[in-house]
């Protein structure tokens, strides 16, 4: 058996390691899965203890994805398995993946995450909290949830009310993809390196005399120049041209206002915002909901609390049967059309919604009540 995720130490000529973290399941785009996330977790703590550690960086296997998201096919089979319940498993697997990604925001040594190819889901989850985010020429950014019946998580809360206007509401909503201009500009990429570059800049890192006082700052200042060599490749974004659009149709006091306002937008001759009213018009009317409270919710939330808030959310979500119904009709029947519980987001009574805010634990401990700042 391959190991699903594979770790290396390199030594650098100031005497220091440089620890990699290396996802190996490329046939399935490197979709998280626990195995990994049990992998992952232990070493990255191991790695943080280390003084000879100068920072981390998390690498992907192929030329495809770096992470195409969690494995949701296993988290199908759980909750089919126990219908209007919890699983155990889905549960687990949510609560060690916030813990890792909670870990890599607050951790104490960069962490360099090569994002080349697909980043969606919580393959953004390992990404949006790293120090050092570089982008590629082919980096294929989204938090698609809108179309399987779940929700922006692995930090969405914190990370989608950070972009700039209404922009994280819009991608959160319409699960709209975007490139390396574009996650440089909300703020979810730092640096752009284009991907055939990706030997040699390692290469440079290790070839660096690093002092310990200031490894954030040199690795910033390597990044910057490898940037600013390549940054004549960057490709066209979407995002900032459409941003005062974006601010418009985000304006609402209401889901509704805001659904309707996407939907009534004229999208002849832009192919990127057809796709994104595409997925919002078929996309879960749940979901529209939970992604606008989980924003106006987490604005007062510090990061541990967001953490904290998605996973109460999440194991809902495993138990309501939307996520089930939209991840059947996506990647297990492959028929492309789910019977969502509502008709449209008008339709999606309060009561239910206050549930998914509800905790399923009762008088137990919050599973991250750990969580520090």
């Amino acid at each position: 058996m391959t190991d699903c995720v594979v770790f290396d130490e390199h030594s650098t000529v100031s005497g220091h390691r440089i620890a990699v973290a290396t996802l190996n399941k490329p046939k399935a785009l490197n979709a998280l899965g626990s195995d990994m996330v049990a992998l992952l977790l232990p070493q990255l703590r191991a790695w943080q203890q280390r003084d000879d550690v100068l920072m981390v960086v998390l690498d992907a296997e192929g030329d495809k994805a770096f992470c195409a998201g969690g494995d949701v096919v296993s988290m199908h089979r759980a909750m089919a398995e126990q219908p209007d319940q919890v699983p155990a498993e889905l549960q687990d697997f949510f609560t060690q993946e916030y813990r890792l990604d909670h870990l890599i925001h607050t951790y104490n040594k960069p962490v360099l995450v090569w994002g080349n190819g697909i980043v969606m889901g919580g393959g953004l989850g390992l990404m949006a909290g790293a120090s050092h985010r570089i982008v590629t020429e082919s980096s294929r950014i989204a938090m698609p949830e809108i179309t399987i019946g779940l929700y922006p998580d692995v930090g969405g809360s914190w990370f989608l009310n950070r972009m700039p206007g209404g922009s994280g509401l819009f991608l959160g909503l319409t699960g709209a993809s975007i490139n390396a201009t574009d996650a440089l500009y909300i703020r979810l990429a730092d640096h752009f390196i284009p991907h055939a570059c990706k030997q040699a800049f390692f290469d440079s890192l290790l070839s660096v005399e690093w002092a310990h006082a200031s490894v954030d700052q040199q690795l910033t200042s390597i990044c910057q120049q490898w940037h600013k060599e390549h940054s004549e490749a960057l490709p066209a974004g979407q995002v900032e041209k459409h941003q005062a659009m974006i601010d418009r149709v985000t304006a609402g006091n209401t889901i509704g206002e805001v659904v309707s306002a996407i939907l009534a937008l004229d999208d002849q001759q832009d192919k990127w915002l057809q796709r994104a009213k595409g997925s919002l018009a078929a996309g879960s009317p749940v979901t529209m909901h939970l992604v606008w409270q989980q924003l106006q919710r987490a604005k007062s939330l510090s990061l541990a609390e967001c953490f904290q808030m998605e996973l109460i959310m999440s194991c809902r979500c495993g138990e309501f049967g939307e996520f089930q119904e939209g991840v059947r009709a996506l990647l297990i029947d492959k028929d492309n059309n789910p019977q969502w519980h509502y008709a449209n987001v008008e339709a999606v009574p309060e009561d239910v919604l206050a549930r998914f805010f509800e905790a399923p634990w009762g008088n137990q401990p919050h599973p991250l009540a750990e969580l520090k700042e």
